[in-house]
């Protein structure tokens, strides 16, 4: 089966590698993608076991039509055995923390190759999600971003990144403004899809409100880290309702207005021009690709 559209994945969410009561937890969330890490959630002396149990994940995240991705360790560390034992699970996804340059990430695409040559598996299918949590990783997205044909969408760390930045964790994010804005940015001008930073507080209240200013900004998928907070977050990442109807609107009003000859259309006091309606358009488009899917029932929260 296909993997979904970068912007469709709308959830991504990360867990332990070496505990499979999570991994359980984390399948019946309802996040679109799912990543286990074996880095830094999973400590060093529980890998091997860690390792062991991607066969299990792979298996219970393609049973329920959802993303399967493993974050490695860097290559020069424990990488090369995580991608090893993830490779032989066939995930759809290959992460890399701590992605900073171009060269690491065209190492990674050639040890990726290799793995599917070996397993038979057909050349690219695999993606690469770079993990983008130190100054220089967002500095250097663009090149990131150019470094492989696997990479499709690209993630913004947040407590690695602050601590990079010399900055102070609070709920409200403040800290990671400028890094967000950049992020989208040059995840935008690099032609993949930006997936913004998780966020590491228990109350799903404030994922809401993170998810809600993130969407404003451009950003369509988001990671977290609690699985209480995927249905929340789908649906604030959903185009709802009223979104649709008010695009819809948009849409007709402006082709109407095109139709006899006029420029521009007014809408709720807006003027709308190309743009704002290629904008309604897109929304409009995305929702119905959103409900074709398995997560139809999704269209329920704010865009």
């Amino acid at each position: 089966m296909p993997l979904p559209d970068p912007d469709l994945r709308r959830t991504w969410l990360f867990g332990p590698g070496a505990d499979a009561n999570v991994h359980d937890a984390m399948l019946a969330s309802g996040a679109d993608a799912l990543i286990v890490d074996l880095e830094d959630f999973t400590p060093p002396p529980r890998r091997a076991e860690a390792r062991a149990l991607l066969q299990r994940y792979v298996q219970g995240c393609r049973e329920r039509g959802i993303v399967a991705a493993v974050r490695i360790n860097q290559l020069d560390g424990d990488g090369r055995d995580d991608l090893a034992a993830a490779m032989a699970a066939r995930p759809d996804v290959i992460s890399l923390p701590m992605a900073e340059r171009a060269a690491q990430l065209a190492e990674l695409d050639r040890a990726i190759g290799q793995w599917e040559a070996e397993l038979g598996l057909a050349a690219g299918v695999t993606e690469i999600l770079p993990v983008c949590e130190t100054a220089l990783g967002v500095a250097d997205l663009r090149a990131i971003a150019a470094a492989s044909p696997r990479v499709r969408s690209a993630l913004l760390g947040a407590e690695d990144l602050a601590n990079s930045l010399c900055a102070e964790r609070s709920p409200e994010g403040l800290e990671l403004e400028h890094a967000r804005r950049r992020f989208l940015l040059d995840a935008r001008a690099a032609g993949i899809e930006p997936i913004d930073a998780p966020y590491t507080f228990s109350d799903v209240d404030g994922a809401v409100r993170e998810a809600g200013h993130a969407r404003r900004l451009g950003y369509r998928c988001k990671s977290l880290v609690r699985p209480e907070h995927a249905a929340a977050l789908n649906a604030a990442l959903t185009p709802s309702a009223a979104d649709v109807a008010r695009a819809r609107a948009i849409v007709e009003a402006f082709e109407a207005a095109r139709a006899r000859g006029e420029d521009r259309a007014l809408v709720e006091g807006l003027w709308v021009e190309v743009p704002t309606w290629r904008s309604a358009l897109r929304l409009l488009q995305r929702a119905q690709r959103l409900g074709a899917g398995r997560h139809a029932s999704g269209l329920a929260g704010p865009a």
